[in-house]
């Protein structure tokens, strides 16, 4: 038991960013020179493996229900024309591209590639390596709608779209921020756990009595935080190494996803902060509840609806993504345990950066707050406190863990 004079004394010993860098390196330091840490290393393996399973099947669902569609943006005689040969040989030849007649730029936008023209002087506009293996399909349809069936065919011009105003260019895009989206929701969830277990074990070990007695509960939430943060990034660093040597020795076989509208590099550095703020909106609500439980059971039975509910915001991001300027989004951008997802989908799709400073600000606010909120709750619940010393002339305090 402590005095409150015992306490104050410690209190100002320290501020409140000291006594979390004192904690912070200290459980930094011990995870990292510890045992288990290579078995913290190799413990995602199983999760990619699935991962990578899990997408290749996906990609194989994708292919087959994301048909490939030429958009015909003609005249009207002309586009009735081709679709009426596009139907007439594909009865009788099969294997032809799609075509449909698009009117808006909303129709364009959802078609692979753009015929324009005329039947006699064809134009193909789209993403290169895709309008030259549909160019000879396209002369056969457009010998096929001409009136006069004996002149020579005409030649298919090909016009390759250029990177950001390509048909089909927003959807390509959606892959490449469905997957870092992907990508940080797992890492979020696959190691933010680790404060969980870090504070169970130490109240448990009664460690965490003799922080609290010494430092302010906010330093010690914040010096746990930002360690785990920084064994995961170590973590991660370690990952991305091995991923990196693998990508050079077999290059070819990865998946090829298209440019974000912002650049790899930018999207990679904006995803190290996003990853660093959703480990931080989560992990101090998990702290929380680990500085709450006394047992795994009790860990595992309040954990549960925060994870939950975390899949579900998840989800929400994720359709969020798919409606850019919508209310939808800007919702998902606002609440801070799905805006790390959203904006870093935006980052794949809009080269504006101003929104991420923002957004950036807005979420290290909630993480203050939580971690504030949960230090109040854990000494409102997890400490008790009583009058102590004789005559009550002069009111002491004594903290001490639930059992």
């Amino acid at each position: 038991m402590i005095a409150e004079s015992h306490v104050e004394h410690h209190k100002g010993r320290l501020s409140l960013f000291a006594a979390a860098w004192v904690v912070a390196r200290r459980d930094f330091t011990a995870i990292l020179f510890s045992r288990t840490f290579f078995f913290f290393l190799l413990g995602p393996l199983f999760p990619v493996l699935v991962g990578v399973l899990a997408g290749s099947v996906g990609q194989r669902v994708d292919q087959s229900g994301d048909t490939a569609v030429i958009g015909v943006a003609m005249a009207p005689a002309d586009a009735k024309a081709v679709l009426h040969a596009h139907d007439a040989l594909s009865d009788r030849l099969g294997g032809l591209p799609d075509m449909r007649i698009v009117a808006s730029d909303k129709d364009r936008a959802s078609a692979t590639a753009i015929l324009s023209g005329s039947p006699g002087e064809p134009v193909l506009r789209g993403p290169s390596a895709q309008i030259e293996v549909w160019s000879g399909d396209v002369e056969l349809i457009a010998a096929q709608a001409r009136d006069d069936m004996l002149k020579a065919w005409p030649r298919v011009r090909l016009e390759a779209a250029n990177a950001g105003t390509g048909a089909g260019d927003h959807r390509s895009r959606l892959r490449t921020a469905q997957a870092a989206q992907t990508l940080l929701f797992l890492l979020t969830m696959m190691l933010a756990g680790m404060v969980l277990s870090n504070l169970v074990e130490e109240k448990a070990n009664k460690i965490i009595e003799v922080l609290a007695a010494a430092i302010p509960m906010e330093s010690v939430f914040f010096g746990k935080l930002f360690a785990m943060l920084g064994v995961s990034l170590v973590g991660i660093a370690a990952w991305g190494g091995v991923g990196a040597g693998l990508y050079l020795v077999a290059g070819s076989a990865f998946p090829h996803l298209p440019d974000p509208a912002v650049g790899w590099p930018l999207l990679v550095g904006l995803g190290v902060v996003y990853f660093a703020m959703a480990y931080l909106l989560l992990g101090s609500v998990f702290l929380a509840i680990g500085s709450l439980a006394n047992t795994v059971r009790e860990v595992q039975t309040l954990s549960m609806p925060v994870t939950m509910m975390q899949l579900m915001l998840f989800f929400f991001a994720t359709y969020a993504m798919t409606q850019p300027g919508s209310g939808i989004e800007m919702l998902a951008t606002l609440l801070p345990f799905s805006s790390p997802f959203a904006m870093l989908a935006r980052a794949a799709q809009d080269s504006a950066l101003l929104p991420h400073v923002a957004a950036l600000a807005w979420q290290a606010l909630w993480v203050l707050l939580l971690v504030r909120g949960g230090s109040l709750l854990f000494r409102r619940k997890a400490m008790k406190s009583g009058p102590q010393g004789s005559g009550g002339r002069r009111r002491r305090w004594s903290w001490s863990v639930r059992a």
